[in-house]
């Protein structure tokens, strides 16, 4: 579609919708165009000249509807956002065309005896305000909570706090079921349950728009936020190590920063921790009294130790997954990160292998968790001073030497990030709800080779 035509389009829609609140200002649109993908120094200069052309929040699905009904007779291509939390330039549109804000669709539609169903427009904090009363929490949520939205987690995002004892969002049971608009001149609402459902999950948006999401929640506990310091690398993964194996132990959170991490969260100075290696934790108030023998064991010190909201509404976990990345580049703004997996049967001897090897110029930041079997592993977030791509492949490169898989942050395209391969079934997905190809179009590789990949039929979809 040539300029002049698009620019049509965009103008056609805003005149046959125009009860809608619509967004044409053009700094107003480049700003809901944004995620925080500029934390990789490769995408930054690929991503920061691409930008909506339009916005537009719609207040309910109907409005949402309209607006897919008048994108897809136009063909033009809608990227929706919800709090543009994530890091790899999910959102950011790569062809143009309409931005869809959904955080307006944020109500919580049903709560059930350790389950809940809310729009996905909805912010993990507010949910989760809601389910804590009922006696519930979330059983795994980001470091970015506060501005998050539950369909950005389940679109872009992985696990974080709480998987330590529940997986990622992806392993069974967490997701129970999505409720789903297609991108189609007369849209269609479909309900996928499990496991289909989570083929819609980390598709950055490409495969439909996901309305509704139906999670499996946590029972309530009250929290200890405790920052512990060592001045020994493998002695803080060690204690980490300690937490997550004691099956008994009440936990739901526990990341290991090497020296100097630390010296970047500038409002924790006052807890000196400079140059020391740490643990964050958050443990049941049921098990904090179990840390001081088993700290003394590993010859730390606690530098920090408060129970949940105490803190002046400041969390510790707001330092953990990719908030670490983000403390340190308000720091120092050459740095960038990778993302890393570990082997579960050896990630203390991976790690304390490669904080040693690459300590120069990598920094350590291990996040435990359990793997997608329930098995004790480490996911790492490092730091690295960023020289230039070359580099920065070759560092990949000694991670994967030591049997380490990189789930590289640096792309654009969803097969060459965490989903690793194109897969048929995600692909189904997207020809059976976008068969024009305009949900963030350009991230989906495997749209580009659909026609070679064997059919999958999706019950309830196809």
């Amino acid at each position: 579609m040539s300029d002049s035509d698009r620019q049509s389009a965009l103008a056609a829609l805003v005149a046959a919708l125009p009860e809608l609140d619509w967004i044409k200002e053009a700094p107003k649109v480049k700003r809901l165009s944004r995620d925080f993908h500029w934390f990789s120094p490769v995408l930054k200069p690929q991503l920061e000249e691409k930008f909506a052309e339009l916005a537009v929040r719609p207040r309910d699905e109907h409005e949402l509807a309209l607006i897919v009904a008048a994108c897809t007779k136009q063909r033009v291509p809608l990227n929706l956002r919800g709090g543009g939390t994530g890091n790899y330039g999910q959102l950011i549109p790569l062809h143009g065309g309409v931005m869809v804000d959904m955080t307006r669709l944020n109500s919580v539609t049903a709560v059930g005896h350790g389950t809940v169903r809310a729009q996905a427009g909805i912010r993990l904090g507010d949910l989760e305000a809601h389910t804590r009363p009922l006696g519930w929490e979330l059983r795994c949520m980001p470091s970015t909570w506060k501005l998050a939205t539950l369909g950005g987690l389940f679109g872009g995002g992985f696990g974080g706090v709480g998987s330590i004892n529940y997986g990622p969002l992806a392993a069974p049971g967490n997701v129970l079921s999505v409720r789903l608009m297609t991108m189609e001149e007369t849209p269609r609402i479909i309900t996928l349950q499990a496991p289909d459902a989570l083929l819609l999950h980390h598709a950055y948006g490409s495969n439909g728009i996901v309305l509704e999401i139906e999670l499996a929640l946590a029972p309530r506990h009250d929290w200890i936020e405790r920052l512990d310091i060592f001045n020994d690398f493998a002695a803080a993964m060690a204690f980490a190590d300690a937490i997550a194996r004691s099956p008994g132990m009440v936990k739901r959170q526990i990341a290991v920063f090497a020296a100097p991490v630390l010296d970047y969260f500038s409002d924790l100075a006052d807890a000196d921790v400079a140059g020391k290696h740490g643990v964050i934790s958050v443990v049941g108030s049921e098990s904090d009294g179990l840390l001081p023998a088993l700290l003394t064991q590993h010859a730390g010190r606690n530098a920090l130790h408060f129970a949940e909201g105490e803190n002046s509404g400041h969390s510790l976990i707001e330092y953990c997954w990719n908030h670490t990345t983000l403390q340190a580049l308000k720091i120092d703004k050459t740095l960038t990160y990778l993302q890393t997996a570990y082997a579960a049967d050896n990630y203390q001897q991976q790690a304390v292998a490669l904080e040693s090897q690459l300590s120069d110029e990598v920094m350590s930041h291990i996040e435990f968790l359990r793997d997608m079997n329930g098995t004790i592993t480490c996911s790492g977030l490092p730091l690295v001073r960023y020289q230039d791509e070359d580099r920065l492949n070759a560092i990949m490169d000694i991670y994967r030497a030591n049997g380490v898989k990189i789930n590289n942050p640096h792309v654009i395209h969803i097969e060459d990030g965490k989903q690793g391969m194109v897969r048929a079934d995600v692909v189904a997905m997207k020809r059976a709800c976008d068969p024009h190809n305009l949900l963030n179009p350009g991230k989906l590789r495997g749209w580009e080779v659909r026609d070679t990949l064997p059919e999958v039929h999706i019950s309830g979809v196809n």
